[in-house]
């Protein structure tokens, strides 16, 4: 299922956070999305999720606006945000009956798709733990599964490894990967941390609202006769030694 953006632009007062923003996504593959903090990508996010409403521009799910087809794009979107929405006193199950309630789906359906994603994921054990008897990354990976229970097409990341250990952002990363490729699920990871991406991933780059670049990890560099991702980054934006080059 195809995601793009046509001439999306969004304000907050005066401040310009995104300005004429247009992109596509690539189906089944992840799709990288790179900036600094501030950059705008959690606008993005809550306009793609439709936690604010469009102001200028659109964004369309196989060809269909959201402003007219809304309730699609909730059924087809996985979203895991950069602060946790899980609540920590319920059980992994219980969190996941709530978010599967949400969706229409029986206690029945969720505890089935329940125990194949946390299996997946390494949690089958786990279900009936509380969300506070778990890790940081282990946190992460039930939102994930809570996310791909209504079995969407496009899986949303707004920075899902903030906060964690190199072995714990690996893990999550290799995982979302896996998912592309056995479900051909179309991932936006959004990060600033250049070690997530990989050469032949698509990736955007927005700094300050801006998109400044739209195409593969290798390319952007080849483009700017870049030695790698983080030189490549350093000359669009004009940063240096920005959390997003390390």
């Amino acid at each position: 299922m195809s995601l793009s953006v046509h001439q999306l632009s969004f304000r907050y007062g005066r401040r310009q956070a995104l300005d004429n923003i247009n992109f596509n996504l690539q189906e089944g593959q992840l799709n990288a999305l790179l900036g600094p903090n501030g950059a705008g990508k959690s606008t993005l996010y809550a306009l793609l999720t439709q936690l604010y409403s469009l102001q200028d521009g659109e964004i369309r799910l196989d060809g269909q606006t959201v402003r007219q087809h809304s309730r699609l794009l909730k059924q087809k979107l996985g979203v895991v945000f950069q602060q946790s929405t899980l609540d920590p006193d319920l059980s992994v199950l219980q969190n996941l009956e709530y978010h599967g309630a949400l969706h229409g789906l029986s206690s029945r359906q969720v505890r089935q798709q329940a125990d194949e994603l946390l299996a997946e994921m390494g949690l089958a054990d786990r279900l009936k733990d509380s969300i506070r008897s778990l890790n940081g990354g282990h946190r992460r990976r039930v939102e994930i599964a809570r996310a791909l229970l209504h079995q969407p097409s496009i899986l949303l990341l707004d920075e899902a490894t903030v906060g964690l250990d190199t072995a714990a952002r690996q893990a999550i990363n290799r995982h979302v990967r896996q998912l592309c490729q056995a479900q051909s699920l179309t991932v936006l990871w959004a990060t600033h941390l250049i070690e997530e991406i990989q050469p032949q991933d698509p990736v955007l780059v927005l700094h300050q609202g801006r998109l400044l670049a739209d195409d593969s990890a290798e390319s952007i560099c080849m483009q700017h006769n870049a030695t790698d991702l983080s030189d490549a980054f350093e000359q669009l934006t004009g940063l240096k030694d920005s959390p997003a080059c390390i």
